[in-house]
């Protein structure tokens, strides 16, 4: 029996099925759609994104699809009024190496994690529909359109917005729909302008946005659509268009062809007010759908299935208790709510500022959608017990300047015994959790942490001597508040799970055996 089906092949999917997959984790991903989705819908991978990519080890092929030095070029009227870098929110730091989101066609990160998949023996299995299911104690029994049965202990729907799996359940995906904010997309080819911007014509009655997407010879085009006598959207089309751009970047050497995929967009804010029904799950779009601004709809499924893919493979194994899946959608729900206010409040700053000329879409890139400041402190898996900040054990409290249990874990450049450069995020990549242990009290706790739980923990020895890594200039010391000898526990997903005393093996004995409960 398949110890998880996935429904969807978009990049929720995909990660979900990699993480699992890459777990030795007994995976199947079906798709109801004949073919590989060809149009370009996400472009924009933000840098918690790329940092998860980093650690499923596919990111250099992801950076050498895309590019990440686009500039905004803004006109009005037809002229060019200015020239913008949209990714000057936070500066490059040692615990942020990435801080510029990367352009890329959602299309091309399908392909990279596709083949992924492939290399641990799991390919998409195109043309299956899934069109019903049922369950009970024991597991999941899914019937396809050709009347196939596939029995499985999990599901999870990664389906889209629309996902059928989700109306089956007693769920609510409780929103709105803004059917006044309406757009047009497409992807086309457009012969004569410069694929060295994100170019943005703004005008007062309308406007049109031509991105190029790295690694095709196509711009993804979005425009506020082509309206008929009566004031009604005209239906999408090249022919729409042409005429769409014409009217606005008054470039009459510039034609637009050969379209691979168009569109209407409208604005939705919605999302379930569960992400699990026993053992159902949903994840990205199925869960939660919001306005494009800020470009995290790919970005929040990826992270919401890096998330769940840690957690199901241990409870599928039999390594965890089932209750571990209940902490998915504590942990992901309220990121969900955060998402849609804040990408809703985006949606309107750029209503607000594109009136005036030079401004454009850069409104929405802040360093709240760059998705480093995301963590789950509330989470019943965010432990603390160092006795810092008179904390009480389950975090969220005391001094917010320093990384607590349940933020995320910050990068720090290092040194081996060699005088090797190491960072952090090369130990943690991979399946386990990361013990650090800071100064030489902590390494008699990381040596029987790593004894009671075998393959489990990875234990990382800093600044003590033989066998440690150096913290040559201090700053995995600053990046996680370590004044002394500590001990901090990395989730394999790059969250802190605990802060404990030097010598506190129990402390780490007592989290990793309440996940078997």
């Amino acid at each position: 029996m398949t110890s998880v089906l996935i429904v969807g092949a978009g990049p929720t999917g995909l990660t979900l099925a990699c993480e699992l997959a890459g777990r030795g984790t007994a995976v199947r991903i079906i798709e109801k759609s004949p073919e590989f989705h060809v149009g370009s819908r996400g472009k924009t991978l933000n840098p918690r994104s790329l940092e998860v990519f980093e650690g499923m080890g596919i990111l250099d092929r992801i950076l050498g699809i895309g590019r990440t030095d686009l500039f905004l070029r803004k006109y009005r009227g037809g002229e060019i009024i200015a020239d913008t870098d949209p990714f000057t929110a936070v500066e490059q730091a040692p615990g942020t190496p990435y801080v510029r989101g990367l352009f890329v066609a959602q299309g091309n990160v399908e392909q990279v994690l596709r083949d992924r998949l492939a290399a641990w023996g799991v390919s998409v299995e195109l043309g299956t529909e899934l069109t019903g299911f049922e369950q009970s104690d024991g597991g999941v029994t899914a019937t396809t359109a050709a009347g196939k049965r596939i029995e499985a202990s999990y599901l999870v729907a990664c389906d889209g917005g629309r996902s059928g799996i989700r109306k089956a359940l007693p769920v609510t995906f409780e929103g709105t729909t803004l059917q006044t904010r309406t757009m047009v997309i497409g992807d086309v080819e457009a012969d004569g302008l410069s694929r060295d911007f994100w170019h943005q014509w703004i005008d007062e009655d309308g406007a049109i946005m031509l991105c190029p997407l790295p690694g095709t010879n196509l711009f993804q085009l979005q425009a506020t659509p082509e309206r008929n006598a009566a004031g009604e959207p005209v239906e999408a089309s090249l022919e729409s268009f042409q005429w769409l751009f014409d009217r606005h970047a008054r470039m009459p050497g510039v034609r637009l062809a050969n379209p691979a995929w168009i569109s209407t967009y409208r604005v939705n804010e919605r999302m379930a007010d569960r992400y699990r029904v026993g053992r159902v799950l949903l994840a990205g779009d199925a869960a939660h759908v919001h306005s494009i601004a800020g470009g995290l709809g790919m970005n929040t499924g990826i992270q919401d299935a890096y998330n769940l893919g840690w957690k199901l493979a241990l409870v599928a194994a039999g390594q965890a208790g089932d209750g571990l899946l209940d902490t998915y959608e504590e942990e992901r729900l309220p990121t969900a709510a955060w998402t849609i206010d804040t990408t809703g409040e985006r949606w309107r700053e750029v209503q607000r500022t594109i009136k005036e000329a030079g401004s454009g879409t850069e409104g929405v890139i802040t360093s709240d959608v760059l998705g480093l400041g995301l963590g789950y402190r509330w989470s019943s898996l965010a432990v603390e017990r160092d006795g810092r900040d008179g904390c009480d054990g389950r975090g969220g409290r005391g001094d917010d300047s320093r990384v607590r249990a349940g933020d995320r874990a910050p990068d720090a450049p290092l040194r081996d015994a060699d005088g090797a450069p190491v960072r952090l995020f090369e130990v943690f990549a991979g399946t386990h959790f990361t013990l650090i242990g800071f100064g030489a009290d902590s390494a008699e706790a990381l040596r029987e942490s790593e004894d009671k739980h075998g393959g489990t923990v990875l234990a990382c020895l800093i600044g003590a001597g033989p066998g440690g890594l150096e913290d040559h200039e201090g700053h995995a010391a600053r990046e996680y508040g370590v004044t002394g000898d500590a001990l901090v526990l990395v989730r394999p997903d790059g969250h802190i799970a605990l802060t404990a005393l030097a010598g506190d093996t129990e402390a780490v004995h007592e989290y990793l055996s309440a996940l078997a409960r």
